[in-house]
Formats: C-alpha cells, structure tokens, sequence
C-alpha cells in the first residue's frame, strides 16, 4: 500500500487530487475487502496516535528543515504567524460559541471541539503546495508550521485549565521559558552530535533523541513542537550562524552537506509515516460515518466559515488571495487533537464523521482551486 500511496504522491501534481483523498480511499476499500472476504483484522485504532504525533513531528521538522533564515523573510514570518494564529483564534471562538447556543455544553468544552477544526494540516498543506511558485509554497510552509504549533499550544492551554486566571497565563508563561531553554540546550548537544558522530547509522538515533525529547517535554506540559520547529530551523540555517564560536566549531561547509543526507532521510521517512497514518485512518473509516446527514449541515457550516474567514485575512494581510486562499486543508493535526480530546469534555455533535466531512471538504476545495490556478497559469502563458 505505501507503493501505491508513493504513486499519488509523485502523480498528485500532474492531477492537481490530493494524494490524502486517494490515500483515505485505499484505506477504505481495503476494509470493505477485508469485511467482503471474511478476514479477520485486530483493532488498530490504538495504533492511530502513536503514528499520528510521530507523524506530526516529522512533518513539523521537515517543514522546517526547508526553511530559509534572513532579513528578507522578516515580513512574511511575522504575516504567516498572525494569518495562522488570529482566524485560528477567532474561528475556535466562533465554532465553540455555536456549540455551545445549539448543544449547551459550555464555552470550554465547546472551545476544546472546536480548535481541531481550526488548525491547518501542514501535513497536506506543505505536500500539497510543491507545485506553486517558491513564494507561495514558503508562505504555506510557514503558516501551516506555525497553525500546528499554536493549534496544538491552544488546545492543550484550554485543555489544562478548568478556569482561565492569572495563574493560568502565569504558569504558560513560565513552560514557554522553560521549553525555550530546553530547544536551546537539545538543539545545540544534538547538532554536535550530528556533526561529531561518524559511524554509518548516525541520522536515524538523531531522529529517535528528537521523538524521545519531544515525548519527555510533552510529559511535562511543555510546547514540545517549538523545539522540533527551532531546531529544524537551526540546522537547516546553520551557515546563517558563522559569527557564534560554537557553530564554527562544527565545520558549517561540512555540516551542511550532512544536514542535506539528513534532510533526505527525513522526507523519505516522513512521507511513509504520513502515508500509514491516512491508509489507516481510511481503514477506520465507517461508511455511514461518512454519509452521516445529521453532521454534513455542520460540517458544510465550518468548512464555508473556514474559507470566509481566511478570504477576509488573507486581505488584510495583504497576501493573494490566489492561490492562498485554497490551501488551507484539514487533516492529521485535527484528527490527532479530536481523538486527544479528553473523556469527559467529548461532546455527541463532534463526532468521526464530521471529522472525515470537513478534511474531505477542504481537501476537494483545494483539490479545485489548485486546478484553477493552474489552469488559468497556463492561459496566461
């Protein structure tokens, strides 16, 4: 299945489809196989968060990775930070605020619903974007990195606390500190080791202490993925660092050209855990989920509010509308905060199927914007 998985995604730019759509069908159509033929499969849906955040943390290091560090890119950092954190705010509002006039939960339980749908997917945002101008795909490389970090900062903060209070901003405040020391300490120790280490298997244990910090930050309640985003930053820039004696130290001219295998590696391994996660995800998948009438009214309703609401920012930070507007999918990111939400603050409305209806739904509307734009780019040539 990942062969055939690869299949769409080196076709998914010829075709314009999301290869997350054909990989969600795969997975589907395996399942009414295995239910047609009578085999008997175990449950595998404990095994879906496990590769979900080991997914998310490649993605987020790998969008990093290719990330370029200079004066120049000052505005379009700071643009594609608010563009991911203010309709992500305002959206979870709105959403939370719905629920809670219709459903009567309460804003809180109503708010930790509501964040998984706000969050752009940098998983498919970033596959998605290779086929678009630098410009356009640097932009939504950093804006879908920086909507997983806060999407998954935001769910955790409200998550975590009951009552929102001075001392709730105070002690943020505080693991922010904290997680910034750690990134700094972890981040300059591993890239030593990456530069001093010669045996022949040296990138895979990198990767493994990179899993392994982020799982003990996550233990202790710290913003794990800001480390995972600085120090793909740092490795990927480390010849934008030469004044520091300690970068001089690692041999930046040779370092770069190992951060390159790296980097390789890294893309060859995060393509085979995001294909297993959605072939999963599709297996999983319930067919009455995914016709369910009762949710498609909602699911319509978020989708249309998602776009308005990115149409009307995308103006007023003075960014094009085309093609940015189309790329702002749902996916892992939101199927890893839904299944996260805690028991007692689950609510019925929320449930698989309008999962699966808004990651379809912002998946074909990208799927034909992006067919658009190219079709109109090529009028014009």
């Amino acid at each position: 299945m990942l062969l055939i998985a690869y299949i769409f995604d080196v076709s998914s730019p010829k075709t314009r489809i999301p290869s997350i759509i054909l990989m969600l069908l795969v997975g589907w159509a395996v399942r009414q196989g295995a239910n047609f033929f009578g085999i008997q499969i175990p449950d595998l849906s404990p095994i879906l968060p496990v590769i979900g955040t080991i997914g998310l943390i490649l993605i987020v290091f790998e969008g990093a990775l290719e990330l370029e560090l200079n004066r120049s890119k000052k505005s379009i950092i700071i643009s594609s930070a608010l563009m991911s954190f203010v309709p992500m705010v305002i959206l979870s509002f709105g959403i939370a605020i719905a629920f809670d006039y219709f459903s009567g939960v309460g804003l809180r339980s109503g708010l930790i619903n509501a964040i998984p749908f706000a969050v752009i997917s940098s998983a498919i945002a970033i596959s998605s974007s290779q086929n678009l101008q630098n410009k356009y795909r640097e932009y939504i490389t950093y804006e879908s990195s920086f909507s997983d970090i806060f999407g998954v900062v935001f769910f955790n903060f409200i998550v975590r606390n009951e009552v929102i209070s001075i001392k709730s901003f105070t002690d943020f405040t505080i693991q922010i500190i904290m997680i910034l020391i750690v990134t700094i300490i972890a981040t300059l120790g591993l890239a030593f080791l990456l530069s001093k280490i010669r045996n022949r298997v040296k990138f895979l244990p990198i990767i493994l202490l990179i899993i392994l910090i982020y799982t003990v930050a996550k233990m202790y309640h710290l913003p794990a993925l800001i480390f995972i985003f600085i120090f793909g930053l740092f490795i990927g820039n480390l010849d934008k660092f030469k004044r520091f004696s300690f970068v001089e130290r690692l041999q930046p001219e040779v370092f770069v050209k190992e951060v390159d295998k790296f980097e390789e590696l890294t893309n060859e391994i995060t393509f085979s855990i995001r294909a297993l996660f959605f072939l999963l995800f599709g297996y999983l998948i319930e067919t009455s989920e995914l016709l369910n009438t009762h949710t498609i009214m909602w699911s319509s309703g978020i989708f249309v509010g998602i776009f308005i609401l990115r149409s009307i920012f995308l103006k007023v930070f003075r960014q094009n509308i085309d093609p940015l507007l189309f790329i702002a999918p749902r996916g892992l990111i939101t199927i890893l905060l839904f299944i996260t939400i805690p028991e007692g603050q689950q609510i019925g409305l929320v449930n698989n199927s309008m999962v699966i209806q808004i990651i379809i739904l912002t998946a074909i509307f990208m799927m034909v914007g992006l067919m658009i734009t190219g079709s109109n780019k090529r009028q014009t040539t």
